[in-house]
């Protein structure tokens, strides 16, 4: 993780330009094999940011239910920012992971549970030794039943969270904004760099899932 680390979004004046070409990708998941890019027809899709995105796109890749992952940036005012201009904190983008699940074999709420408890949501624009806005925690939704169970599983979470000592929850929970796909090297990046950097680790705060919608 590299370039200078900022600790507020950029105005849209202070924004770079970005580009309108699209970010070059294999369409292929490293791991499953499976696309990582198109319609999907049948299933869900969400955006999680949790640090890193490297060790929060390997949170989800395996759960059963879950057809394919992608790590990206969203939430920022670029258009197909790279990784450089990104972490240059000019860009407000988000590191983030695209996860497209099979409503029919996994539920939103055990995905918004390995989210909860795989990073730490009160740290603000950081997430451990990772300082920026790009590290933010965020769920970015696509459906109304998945904006109330997000906040719904904030609130209980934040219940969980106090009462270990823990900080207020500062996860932005929000519409989906434009995803943009990460260079390819990023994508499964702990797959094929199994000794990899992995910045994310839990409070160790059990999120109670049976409270979630």
């Amino acid at each position: 993780m590299f370039g200078q680390k900022k600790s507020r979004l950029p105005t849209r004046e202070e924004a770079l330009p970005g580009r309108a070409t699209e970010m070059p990708i294999v369409n292929r998941h490293f791991v499953t094999g499976r696309p990582i890019k198109g319609e999907f027809p049948g299933m869900e899709r969400a955006l999680f940011g949790m640090g890193c995105f490297w060790g929060a796109e390997k949170a989800f890749w395996n759960l059963p239910g879950v057809v394919a992952t992608a790590v990206g940036y969203a939430g920022g005012l670029t258009p197909n920012a790279d990784y450089r201009e990104v972490c240059s904190g000019q860009t407000g983008h988000n590191e983030v992971v695209l996860v497209v699940y099979d409503p029919a074999q996994i539920t939103f709420a055990a995905l918004l549970k390995v989210f909860w408890e795989g990073h730490d949501p009160t740290q603000g624009m950081r997430q451990g030794n990772d300082l920026g806005t790009q590290y933010r925690s965020g769920i970015y939704v696509t459906t109304d039943a998945q904006l109330e169970a997000a906040q719904a599983s904030r609130d209980a979470f934040q219940q969980r969270l106090s009462a270990s000592g823990f900080g207020t929850i500062t996860t932005e929970i929000e519409r989906a904004p434009p995803f943009y796909y990460a260079e390819d090297y990023h994508q499964q990046y702990l797959a094929k760099n199994p000794g990899g950097y992995c910045g994310i680790g839990g409070t160790g705060v059990s999120c109670p899932i049976g409270v979630i919608a």
